[in-house]
């Protein structure tokens, strides 16, 4: 996880970054999928760009598991800061 304070922004900006250590096309399409539906339902979080890397493991995790591990990564990454 990466965060990057961008000043004037107004709400999260959230990039993917699913190389191919995670699997052929099809499952890291997938768990980018993933990834973009546990971010959609985060309110509160700090304004700025945010960049979600994901590792071979976290085609494996449960979708609340990958959810609860992106929104604290998230969290952290802003400096433990949400609105």
């Amino acid at each position: 996880m990466t965060y990057a304070a961008v000043g004037g922004a107004s709400d999260p900006r959230v990039a993917y970054a699913v190389g191919k250590r995670v699997g052929k096309a099809v499952v890291r399409n997938r768990l980018r999928r993933r990834l973009r539906a546990a971010v959609d339902g985060v309110d509160g979080l700090e304004p700025g760009a945010y960049l979600v890397v994901a590792d071979p493991g976290a085609v494996r995790l449960s979708y609340e598991d990958l959810r609860t591990k992106v929104v604290t990564a998230m969290t952290a990454a802003s400096g433990g800061h949400r609105r």
